[in-house]
């Protein structure tokens, strides 16, 4: 199972705002898209999942297991969505309904794909809010997200967009809004959650900090082109591009200080 992007090419009202991506992700691969604000790598994730504005002009090719999904209906396109291909944003409140209970969500994310009872898909729900750490998940599930905690809801986020096992998981920066020790207990959370199901990880970030604590292929981005791609190891011992060059910089800052701030 893979995912190939070929030439990706996002315009809005003609101004050009991906030019020419392309990156594969192979089965079972943790690969990151890092750039700064604004460098495209949010815009290349949505548009894998059709989830771009209708103002949005496509061109190129995005191939999922063989099948072309640029110009794919949206019905078709909403099948993939959480089955196959799922997706954790960096402000759970994106994909949380405020007016839902939290196990109500999970649930119903379950039965959209799976032909299984009600009570099936809530007690599935159950479980799949003790898989990512939530204490006492038979409370969790009947709380509305604004009765948990920052982290909480990027926990119950993550635990929806994996409820039906996808095979490709898509984290726009969802350790971003997070307190830094938080941070790394969600980012400990999703490794073991992507190896133990064995599924292919699209990590974004702007942190090369932070992805090179879960991606294995890092695909550097600027104004919307690839800069600089290959293995993230590669890209710390000898970053070729500006941009890269620039990242280690700041991630070596940022690792300073907060062993400054521990000690």
């Amino acid at each position: 199972m893979s995912l190939v992007v070929t030439d990706l090419v996002i315009d809005f009202d003609g101004r050009r705002v991906v030019d020419g991506v392309s990156f594969e992700v192979p089965a079972g691969a943790r690969v990151g898209l890092i750039g700064e604000s604004g460098s495209g790598k949010s815009l290349t994730a949505l548009a894998i999942l059709g989830l771009l504005p209708d103002a949005a002009d496509v061109s190129g090719s995005i191939t999922w297991n063989g099948r072309e999904l640029v110009g794919l209906p949206d019905r078709e396109l909403a099948t993939l969505r959480g089955d196959e291909i799922g997706i954790v944003f960096q402000e759970p409140r994106t994909a949380l309904n405020p007016i839902r209970t939290i196990g109500r969500q999970i649930a119903e994310s379950i039965r959209i794909h799976e032909k299984v009872t009600r009570a099936t898909a809530r007690a599935r729900a159950i479980g799949e809010v003790e898989r990512v750490h939530l204490r006492d998940p038979e409370q969790i599930v009947t709380r509305y997200p604004h009765q948990l905690s920052g982290g909480q809801r990027q926990r119950a986020a993550i635990a929806m967009a994996l409820a039906c096992r996808p095979e490709l998981l898509i984290a726009d920066e969802p350790t971003t809004a997070l307190d830094v020790t938080i941070q790394a207990d969600v980012l400990k959370l999703l490794l073991s959650l992507v190896e133990e199901d064995g599924m292919s990880l699209i990590f974004i970030t702007h942190d090369l900090a932070v992805l090179s604590q879960i991606a294995t292929h890092a695909v550097v981005l600027e104004g919307g082109t690839v800069v600089e791609q290959g293995p993230v190891d590669e890209l710390l011992r000898s970053p070729r591009s500006p941009v890269t060059q620039g990242l280690l910089r700041d991630a070596k800052a940022t690792l300073w200080h907060r062993e400054g701030d521990a000690t």
